[in-house]
């Protein structure tokens, strides 16, 4: 059994459905954080929408998801474990 600790949860934030998100937030939501990784690894082999595609997959098929971040009112896109 695995016991989650108040820091767990800080840490993890709240989950929030991606399918409950609105389509035009989730797109923008999406668009940001691509930008925002994009600029860190310096990728340059694929389109702004080509990479939005592929995190939108990976939400799609459970292997990302959203998370809130209540301490700095903020969404994330995390890998899921």
């Amino acid at each position: 059994m695995t016991r989650t600790t108040q820091n767990d949860r800080h840490e993890e934030g709240i989950e929030v459905p991606w399918e409950r998100i609105d389509p035009d937030t989730l797109y923008n939501m999406v668009s940001e954080f691509v930008t925002r990784e994009w600029e860190e690894s310096g990728d340059v082999s694929h389109t702004l929408e080509q990479k939005i595609g592929q995190v939108l997959g990976e939400l799609r098929h459970k292997r990302a998801r959203v998370v809130f971040d209540a301490v700095s009112e903020s969404c994330n896109i995390v890998a899921c474990r």
